[in-house]
């Protein structure tokens, strides 16, 4: 169901199979909390979970697609205010990236050179689940501080 939920959404099989394992992750962390209770279907719960993460993971890959929209070409093929736009975007990303917590920078720069959570985890001496997990909430954090940054609000005030 999971995989069917993907591919209608314009996702891959890796897709589906990454957003099938970060949701179990999410559920074994919520299952440790004594406080949990499940009040509907396991596979609604599953469910869920994992339409929530694809909508993160599709939103922040309309984000890297417009940031690196923004940033591709020469400068002779643009205008003036063109340029401006894209130091500003660039700006701002590379404000919001500042902000998040080193580890977060660290795992996502490893994520964008299309490392595996495997080598990262290898790499920085992470769990394979701590990867996993800290690339979500680093993404998520990435979004939401470059949607709430003043020059992005007054941009998309501009253009909405």
């Amino acid at each position: 169901m999971i995989r069917f939920m993907v591919y209608r959404k314009g996702g891959s099989n890796e897709d589906a199979k990454d957003l099938f394992q970060e949701g179990l992750m999410i559920i074994l962390e919520r299952i440790d909390d004594r406080s949990f209770a499940l009040t509907c279907k396991f596979r609604t719960f599953l469910y869920c979970i994992c339409e929530n993460l694809w909508k993160a993971l599709r939103e922040k890959r309309e984000v890297e697609a417009n940031y690196l929209a923004q940033t591709t070409g020469t400068e002779d093929d643009t205008d003036f205010t063109e340029s401006l736009d894209r130091k500003l975007y660039k700006s701002i990303f590379l404000k919001a990236f500042d902000s998040l917590d080193e580890s977060g920078r660290k795992v996502l720069k490893l994520y964008w050179q299309e490392k595996s959570p495997r080598e990262i985890a290898d790499t920085l001496g992470f769990t394979y689940g701590y990867v996993r997990k800290k690339k979500s909430v680093a993404q998520a954090e990435l979004v939401e501080r470059v949607k709430k940054h003043p020059d992005y609000k007054r941009i998309m005030g501009a253009e909405g």
